[in-house]
């Protein structure tokens, strides 16, 4: 009897020191919490803006045709170098050969013309001589009363009637003549237009794409169609890359510029910027503008088309009181309770303006205060590089510690009891 008090008592008292081991573990509040640090420390700080973007020639000429008609030939491919006035291809000339025999004719039938209109010329000259030797025989006739003057008044008519028809024929004469110079400019049109079934180089270069072939017909109706490219130096390369509306304010041209490719992970290109277009993107209602970076390609490794990711060096510094992004996004439960507003915007007290150079921004640090609660301060901030942020306060010094989050251990999980 006394052996089952005795095992009933001691059963109660373990399941109530149980139950009082859950409560302090799932339910009571811990006496004190185990924080995290970073220290202040010195040294460089560069901030930037990254994106992607693509390459492309410095330079690349688009080559096309002019005229319509079928490709006759082909005479470079891929990687070919060129030189400017190079043949690139040709077009089958016979039906331009035609007009310019017909531009021909029809210019030697307008010369025709003009030889024959300056022998009517002269025909009208000789008359109109002639009708005024009449005249004037006749009115000295009139004046001696040997012939009546009707016979001076017919004389006289005929006389005007040459001096019209010099005026006719010198008209004509004129009219032929620019008929001449028209048709001799059809025939160098034709001309023209017979010199374009050859394709040539308009540059130096290396020809990057080619998108026509033997055999096919182009038309060149209402836009030249695009034969051949052609890079005029691959030793000169550039990137385009989109950059989001929010940090296109801190690149200017000038601006040193990092960026590598997938062809070769190891290496790193420099680069610079030379161009930011003020002309918006907008896709998907997400606003970015064009920045172009120029950048040296003397081993001729980097090629048109690759996705280069770029880093764009908008701020350095080279010896910085800095601390971790973490301490500054640190808020203690007490103050995320009582400012759930700010602890929504900006990552909980990350600096506003951090990364912005020539900006000044702020922020709060918490510090081990001697009760072992966290002490806020409040800090002036520069601009940050994505991890740490610089410090501008003068009273700060290096190698002090501010909280950058808990360290409290992780609870064991309660075994499951086993049924069978």
């Amino acid at each position: 009897m006394k052996l089952r008090r005795l095992t009933l008592a001691t059963l109660t008292l373990t399941l109530l020191g149980g139950g009082y081991a859950v409560y302090q573990y799932f339910v009571a509040p811990a006496d004190g919490t185990a924080y995290k640090f970073a220290a202040i420390e010195r040294g460089p700080i560069t901030a930037s803006v990254s994106a992607t973007g693509t390459l492309s020639p410095v330079v690349s000429v688009q080559v096309s045709s002019q005229i319509s008609g079928q490709i006759r030939e082909i005479l470079v491919d891929y990687n070919s170098v060129v030189k400017a006035g190079q043949l690139l291809a040709q077009l089958a000339p016979e039906t331009y050969e035609h007009r310019v025999r017909q531009a021909e004719a029809d210019l030697e039938a307008a010369r025709a013309t003009v030889a024959v209109q300056q022998a009517e010329l002269y025909r009208a000259k000789v008359n109109l001589m002639d009708a005024e030797r009449d005249y004037t025989r006749k009115q000295t006739l009139v004046d001696k009363n040997f012939i009546s003057p009707a016979e001076l008044d017919k004389a006289q008519t005929l006389l005007e009637a040459a001096r019209a028809q010099r005026r006719v024929v010198e008209a004509q004469g004129k009219n032929s003549e620019a008929l001449v110079k028209q048709r001799a400019a059809q025939l160098g049109q034709a001309q023209v237009d017979l010199g374009r079934t050859e394709i040539r180089a308009p540059a130096d270069g290396i020809v990057i794409k080619r998108s026509v072939e033997p055999g096919q017909t182009v038309a060149a109706s209402l836009q030249a169609p695009e034969m051949f490219v052609i890079a005029k130096n691959l030793a000169d390369m550039r990137v385009e890359t989109a950059i989001d509306e929010a940090d296109v304010g801190r690149l200017k041209a000038g601006q040193e510029a990092t960026f590598t490719v997938d062809a070769f992970p190891g290496k790193r290109f420099k680069g610079t910027v030379t161009q930011v277009r003020k002309s918006a993107l907008v896709v998907s209602n997400v606003v970015s503008y064009t920045v172009i970076i120029d950048a040296a390609n003397p081993d001729l490794i980097l090629l048109p088309g690759m996705t280069a990711n770029v880093r764009i060096t908008t701020a350095q510094k080279d010896s910085v009181l800095k601390i971790a992004n973490a301490a500054l996004r640190f808020r203690p439960p007490s103050d995320e309770k009582s400012a759930p507003a700010a602890r929504q915007q900006g990552g909980g007290g990350m600096a506003k303006g951090g990364g912005r150079p020539g900006g000044a921004g702020s922020g709060k640090l918490w510090a081990p205060g001697k009760d072992g609660k966290p002490t806020l301060v409040e800090v002036k901030t520069g601009i940050n590089d994505g991890t740490q942020t610089e410090l501008v306060d003068s009273d700060l010094a290096e190698g002090r510690e501010f909280i950058v989050g808990t360290a409290s251990a992780e609870k064991p999980k309660l075994a499951t009891p086993r049924m069978f």
